[in-house]
């Protein structure tokens, strides 16, 4: 069974920076894809930024040239680099990986999510 924890979320100030950390325990036969999504209070989920299958790294327009994703492949640990955090950017960050097994089966994981607050 894999399971995900989210880790690194907390208070800021406009203008600091954050580095969350999303670590999978148990085996992955195949990382599909790996998103890190957020849900601010009263809003939809929406992506924030991916590795898209294939390798391609996608961001939301909100995210580009602030937030980074990175991934530390021997730890089983993906990262989301948020620099110059606003505001807006306070939400619950979780992290989702898509695994595609033998047959091409896919399974989906999920964290349960680290919040993010970031002050005027």
């Amino acid at each position: 069974q894999v399971q995900l924890v989210e880790s690194g979320g907390g208070l800021v100030q406009a203008g600091e920076s954050l580095r969350l950390s999303c670590t999978a325990s148990g085996s992955i036969y195949r990382v599909n894809s790996m998103v890190w999504y957020r849900q601010a209070p009263g809003k939809q989920r929406e992506l924030v930024a991916a590795f898209m299958p294939g390798g391609r790294i996608h961001y939301a327009d909100s995210a580009k040239g602030r937030f980074t994703i990175s991934r530390e492949n021997a730890k089983n640990t993906w990262y989301l680099q948020m620099n110059s955090l606003k505001p807006e950017d306070t939400a619950v960050y979780s992290c989702n990986v898509n695994d595609l097994l033998p047959g091409n089966v896919g399974r989906s994981y999920w964290g349960d999510g680290t919040l993010v607050t970031v002050g005027t």
